[in-house]
């Protein structure tokens, strides 16, 4: 006798529980310290928000919210401009290795 599969009630939408996107957002940490203006001075804050490559990290990651991760990337930017962020991580250059090709 072959098993019946989910012969019951269509689940809803509403009704899944868990899955990739379940949960809530965690707040924009500037906006619950209040912060009304991203400072592109504090270097230590900055850092948080850059990759190891330098790359300026999205808002699904740092979990900011749009009005404030316009200010960190301009803040970034400006600091990099000021020497105070490099563009690039310490070697300038991935420590991947790399395939080369024979010319």
């Amino acid at each position: 006798m072959a098993k019946s599969r989910g012969r019951g009630k269509p689940l809803r939408r509403r009704d899944k529980k868990g899955g990739l996107g379940s949960g809530r957002r965690k707040p924009c940490q500037h906006c619950r310290d209040k912060i009304e203006q991203v400072d592109y001075k504090d270097v230590a804050a900055l850092r948080k928000f850059v990759s190891e490559k330098g790359k300026i990290r999205s808002r699904r990651i740092t979990g900011a919210c749009r009005r404030h991760q316009v200010q960190i990337a301009r803040a970034v930017k400006r600091a990099r401009e000021l020497a105070l962020l490099p563009y690039v991580n310490e070697g300038g250059r991935d420590d991947s290795p790399r395939r080369e090709r024979d010319r």
